[in-house]
Protein backbone atom coordinates (compact mmCIF):
# COMPACT_ATOMS: atom_id res chain seq x y z
CA UNK A 1 0.00 0.00 0.00
CA UNK A 2 1.35 3.66 -0.68
CA UNK A 3 1.51 6.03 1.27
CA UNK A 4 0.31 9.82 0.80
CA UNK A 5 3.68 10.62 -1.35
CA UNK A 6 2.77 7.58 -3.46
CA UNK A 7 5.72 5.69 -1.49
CA UNK A 8 5.68 2.02 -0.10
CA UNK A 9 5.62 2.23 3.86
CA UNK A 10 9.27 0.21 3.90
CA UNK A 11 10.40 3.36 1.92
CA UNK A 12 9.50 6.07 3.65
CA UNK A 13 11.70 8.70 4.10
CA UNK A 14 12.28 12.09 6.03
CA UNK A 15 10.91 15.16 3.75
CA UNK A 16 10.83 18.93 4.45
CA UNK A 17 8.27 18.84 1.94
CA UNK A 18 5.97 16.51 -0.14
CA UNK A 19 7.85 15.93 -3.66
CA UNK A 20 6.88 17.99 -6.53
CA UNK A 21 5.59 20.98 -4.14
CA UNK A 22 8.66 23.23 -4.89
CA UNK A 23 6.64 25.85 -6.78
CA UNK A 24 5.46 28.67 -5.19
CA UNK A 25 1.99 28.69 -6.77
CA UNK A 26 -1.54 29.56 -5.21
CA UNK A 27 -1.47 26.21 -4.97
CA UNK A 28 0.20 26.03 -2.25
CA UNK A 29 -0.91 28.72 -0.35
CA UNK A 30 -2.89 29.02 2.50
CA UNK A 31 -4.63 32.50 1.88
CA UNK A 32 -5.98 32.02 5.61
CA UNK A 33 -2.50 32.51 6.86
CA UNK A 34 -1.38 34.50 4.21
CA UNK A 35 -3.21 37.62 5.52
CA UNK A 36 -2.68 36.85 9.21
CA UNK A 37 0.74 37.15 8.71
CA UNK A 38 -0.05 40.36 6.77
CA UNK A 39 -1.91 41.74 9.73
CA UNK A 40 0.71 40.86 12.43
CA UNK A 41 4.10 42.23 10.38
CA UNK A 42 2.03 45.68 9.91
CA UNK A 43 0.92 45.20 13.39
CA UNK A 44 4.88 44.67 14.49
CA UNK A 45 5.82 47.98 12.13
CA UNK A 46 3.15 50.12 13.59
CA UNK A 47 4.38 49.55 17.04
CA UNK A 48 0.53 48.90 18.35
CA UNK A 49 -3.00 49.77 16.54
CA UNK A 50 -6.66 49.78 17.44
CA UNK A 51 -8.50 47.70 15.80
CA UNK A 52 -10.21 50.27 13.47
CA UNK A 53 -6.96 51.77 12.72
CA UNK A 54 -5.11 48.75 11.57
CA UNK A 55 -8.00 47.44 9.44
CA UNK A 56 -8.11 50.65 7.42
CA UNK A 57 -4.11 50.70 7.14
CA UNK A 58 -5.05 46.93 5.52
CA UNK A 59 -7.62 47.80 3.79
CA UNK A 60 -9.94 45.28 5.04
CA UNK A 61 -13.17 44.52 6.83
CA UNK A 62 -13.04 44.95 10.76
CA UNK A 63 -14.04 41.79 11.20
CA UNK A 64 -11.65 39.88 9.02
CA UNK A 65 -8.97 41.49 11.04
CA UNK A 66 -10.49 40.87 14.24
CA UNK A 67 -10.88 37.06 13.59
CA UNK A 68 -7.23 37.25 12.72
CA UNK A 69 -6.48 38.87 15.95
CA UNK A 70 -8.15 36.84 18.48
CA UNK A 71 -6.61 33.73 17.09
CA UNK A 72 -2.87 34.71 17.36
CA UNK A 73 -4.27 35.91 21.18
CA UNK A 74 -5.32 32.38 21.93
CA UNK A 75 -1.30 31.52 21.15
CA UNK A 76 -0.11 34.95 22.98
CA UNK A 77 1.22 36.35 19.22
CA UNK A 78 -0.36 39.46 20.01
CA UNK A 79 -1.47 41.24 22.80
CA UNK A 80 -4.63 43.32 23.78
CA UNK A 81 -4.79 46.66 25.90
CA UNK A 82 -8.59 47.33 27.07
CA UNK A 83 -7.79 50.35 28.40
CA UNK A 84 -6.26 51.87 25.46
CA UNK A 85 -8.12 49.75 22.94
CA UNK A 86 -5.05 48.67 21.12
CA UNK A 87 -3.49 45.82 19.53
CA UNK A 88 0.06 44.78 20.19
CA UNK A 89 2.86 41.65 19.44
CA UNK A 90 2.63 39.41 22.14
CA UNK A 91 5.04 37.32 24.01
CA UNK A 92 4.46 34.50 21.60
CA UNK A 93 5.99 36.31 19.13
CA UNK A 94 9.16 36.78 20.83
CA UNK A 95 9.41 33.20 22.05
CA UNK A 96 9.14 32.24 18.69
CA UNK A 97 11.61 34.98 17.66
CA UNK A 98 14.34 33.70 20.13
CA UNK A 99 14.47 30.32 18.60
CA UNK A 100 15.65 31.28 15.61
CA UNK A 101 18.21 33.28 17.43
CA UNK A 102 19.04 30.53 19.54
CA UNK A 103 20.29 28.56 16.16
CA UNK A 104 21.24 31.57 14.38
CA UNK A 105 25.20 31.16 14.41
CA UNK A 106 27.75 33.77 13.27
CA UNK A 107 30.01 31.38 11.75
CA UNK A 108 27.79 28.52 10.21
CA UNK A 109 25.77 31.72 8.10
CA UNK A 110 29.00 33.16 7.36
CA UNK A 111 30.77 29.94 5.89
CA UNK A 112 28.55 30.28 2.23
CA UNK A 113 29.22 33.98 2.02
CA UNK A 114 32.98 33.34 2.55
CA UNK A 115 33.35 31.09 -0.07
CA UNK A 116 31.40 33.08 -2.56
CA UNK A 117 33.20 36.06 -1.69
CA UNK A 118 36.65 33.76 -2.02
CA UNK A 119 35.48 32.85 -5.25
CA UNK A 120 34.52 36.04 -6.59
CA UNK A 121 37.32 37.98 -6.07
CA UNK A 122 39.74 34.96 -5.91
CA UNK A 123 41.22 36.16 -2.94
CA UNK A 124 41.36 34.70 1.14
CA UNK A 125 38.39 35.69 3.14
CA UNK A 126 38.42 36.19 6.65
CA UNK A 127 35.49 36.64 9.36
CA UNK A 128 36.81 38.41 12.53
CA UNK A 129 35.20 39.55 16.12
CA UNK A 130 36.14 41.69 18.65
CA UNK A 131 38.04 39.84 22.13
CA UNK A 132 39.81 42.19 24.79
CA UNK A 133 41.16 44.94 22.30
CA UNK A 134 41.85 42.20 19.63
CA UNK A 135 40.89 40.62 16.86
CA UNK A 136 40.21 37.31 16.94
CA UNK A 137 39.87 35.50 13.58
CA UNK A 138 36.88 32.82 13.79
CA UNK A 139 36.87 32.04 10.45
CA UNK A 140 38.55 31.69 7.34
CA UNK A 141 37.86 30.27 3.05
CA UNK A 142 41.30 30.37 1.68
CA UNK A 143 42.05 31.13 -1.82
CA UNK A 144 43.71 28.36 -3.87
CA UNK A 145 46.58 30.90 -5.27
CA UNK A 146 50.13 29.56 -4.11
CA UNK A 147 51.00 32.82 -2.33
CA UNK A 148 48.04 34.03 0.15
CA UNK A 149 46.84 35.47 3.43
CA UNK A 150 46.64 32.60 5.91
CA UNK A 151 44.53 33.81 9.80
CA UNK A 152 43.63 30.01 10.92
CA UNK A 153 40.72 30.73 13.35
CA UNK A 154 42.57 31.49 16.76
CA UNK A 155 44.40 34.02 15.29
CA UNK A 156 44.90 36.96 17.46
CA UNK A 157 45.75 40.21 15.55
CA UNK A 158 45.85 43.72 17.06
CA UNK A 159 42.95 46.32 15.80
CA UNK A 160 45.04 49.17 14.58
CA UNK A 161 46.98 46.94 12.06
CA UNK A 162 44.02 45.19 11.25
CA UNK A 163 41.26 45.42 8.13
CA UNK A 164 38.15 43.91 10.38
CA UNK A 165 40.17 45.42 13.76
CA UNK A 166 39.91 49.25 12.30
CA UNK A 167 36.41 48.27 11.03
CA UNK A 168 35.18 47.46 13.88
CA UNK A 169 36.68 50.19 15.56
CA UNK A 170 35.11 52.61 13.18
CA UNK A 171 32.01 52.11 14.50
CA UNK A 172 33.10 52.94 18.18
CA UNK A 173 33.28 56.63 19.25
CA UNK A 174 36.72 58.48 19.66
CA UNK A 175 36.74 57.48 23.36
CA UNK A 176 36.18 53.94 23.18
CA UNK A 177 39.15 53.85 20.96
CA UNK A 178 41.88 55.51 22.73
CA UNK A 179 40.75 53.61 26.02
CA UNK A 180 41.15 50.26 23.40
CA UNK A 181 44.67 52.01 22.65
CA UNK A 182 45.57 52.54 26.18
CA UNK A 183 45.43 48.97 27.19
CA UNK A 184 47.12 47.42 23.79
CA UNK A 185 49.49 50.42 22.63
CA UNK A 186 50.18 50.72 19.45
CA UNK A 187 52.82 48.21 18.00
CA UNK A 188 54.86 49.50 14.65
CA UNK A 189 54.79 46.04 12.41
CA UNK A 190 56.51 47.63 9.27
CA UNK A 191 56.39 51.17 7.99
CA UNK A 192 53.02 51.43 7.00
CA UNK A 193 51.39 50.89 10.78
CA UNK A 194 49.89 53.65 12.08
CA UNK A 195 51.54 54.20 15.46
CA UNK A 196 49.77 57.60 16.93
CA UNK A 197 46.62 57.79 18.05
CA UNK A 198 45.41 61.20 16.12
CA UNK A 199 46.57 59.07 12.74
CA UNK A 200 44.08 56.15 13.42
CA UNK A 201 41.72 57.98 14.28
CA UNK A 202 42.22 60.12 10.96
CA UNK A 203 41.95 56.99 9.44
CA UNK A 204 39.28 56.01 10.96
CA UNK A 205 37.19 58.89 9.87
CA UNK A 206 38.13 58.37 6.51
CA UNK A 207 36.77 54.54 6.89
CA UNK A 208 33.45 55.82 8.01
CA UNK A 209 32.89 58.05 4.99
CA UNK A 210 33.50 55.56 2.31
CA UNK A 211 32.38 52.73 4.07
CA UNK A 212 35.18 49.94 4.49
CA UNK A 213 38.63 49.51 6.30
CA UNK A 214 41.65 48.79 4.44
CA UNK A 215 45.16 47.83 6.08
CA UNK A 216 47.83 48.69 3.86
CA UNK A 217 50.46 46.75 4.69
CA UNK A 218 50.00 47.88 8.37
CA UNK A 219 50.82 44.32 10.21
CA UNK A 220 52.55 42.59 6.96
CA UNK A 221 55.04 44.03 4.26
CA UNK A 222 53.55 43.38 0.96
CA UNK A 223 50.10 42.35 1.98
CA UNK A 224 46.55 44.01 1.78
CA UNK A 225 43.03 43.89 3.52
CA UNK A 226 39.76 44.88 2.56
CA UNK A 227 36.55 44.67 5.59
CA UNK A 228 33.67 45.63 6.39
CA UNK A 229 31.54 45.58 9.67
CA UNK A 230 28.43 42.80 10.30
CA UNK A 231 25.86 44.01 12.46
CA UNK A 232 23.47 42.32 14.66
CA UNK A 233 19.61 43.21 15.62
CA UNK A 234 20.54 45.78 17.35
CA UNK A 235 22.70 48.11 14.71
CA UNK A 236 26.07 47.34 16.62
CA UNK A 237 29.14 45.79 15.19
CA UNK A 238 29.65 42.59 16.40
CA UNK A 239 32.26 41.07 13.78
CA UNK A 240 34.06 42.19 10.53
CA UNK A 241 34.21 40.03 7.38
CA UNK A 242 37.37 40.53 4.85
CA UNK A 243 39.37 39.84 1.97
CA UNK A 244 43.24 39.79 2.67
CA UNK A 245 46.20 38.94 -0.29
CA UNK A 246 49.33 40.05 -2.01
CA UNK A 247 49.50 43.99 -2.48
CA UNK A 248 49.80 42.80 -6.67
CA UNK A 249 46.55 41.12 -6.41
CA UNK A 250 44.97 43.95 -4.41
CA UNK A 251 46.53 47.07 -6.08
CA UNK A 252 45.32 50.24 -4.67
CA UNK A 253 43.55 50.57 -8.17
CA UNK A 254 41.00 47.64 -7.92
CA UNK A 255 39.86 48.91 -3.97
CA UNK A 256 36.64 50.29 -4.82
CA UNK A 257 35.65 47.07 -6.92
CA UNK A 258 36.91 44.72 -4.77
CA UNK A 259 35.61 46.98 -1.62
CA UNK A 260 32.02 46.71 -3.59
CA UNK A 261 32.01 43.02 -2.88
CA UNK A 262 33.65 42.39 0.31
CA UNK A 263 30.78 45.56 1.45
CA UNK A 264 27.90 43.39 0.17
CA UNK A 265 28.81 40.40 1.68
CA UNK A 266 28.82 41.13 4.79
CA UNK A 267 25.80 42.93 4.49
CA UNK A 268 24.33 39.26 3.55
CA UNK A 269 26.15 37.65 7.01
CA UNK A 270 24.07 40.62 8.74
CA UNK A 271 20.89 39.81 7.22
CA UNK A 272 21.78 36.61 7.96
CA UNK A 273 22.00 36.80 11.03
CA UNK A 274 18.42 38.94 11.46
CA UNK A 275 20.93 41.77 11.91
CA UNK A 276 19.96 45.27 10.95
CA UNK A 277 20.95 46.18 7.41
CA UNK A 278 24.63 48.26 7.28
CA UNK A 279 24.17 51.67 6.97
CA UNK A 280 25.54 53.64 4.06
CA UNK A 281 28.14 55.34 6.04
CA UNK A 282 29.24 54.15 9.28
CA UNK A 283 27.96 56.25 12.23
CA UNK A 284 30.85 59.26 13.49
CA UNK A 285 32.93 59.16 15.95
Amino acid sequence: MSNAYGDAPSDRRARGRPRAWDDKTSQNTIKSLDRAMEVLERLGELGGATLSDLAGDLGQAPASVYRVLFTLETRAIVDFEPASQTWHIGSGAFLIGSKFLRRTSLVERARPVLRALMRETGETANLGIERDGHVLFVSQVETHEAIRAFFPPGTISPMHASGIGKALLAQMDDRQVLDILAKTGQEEFTEHTLTKPDALLADLAATRARGYAIDAEEKNLGMRCIAAPIFDLHGEAIAGLSISGPSTRLPQSETETLARSVIEAAAAVTSGIGGQPAPAAFPGG
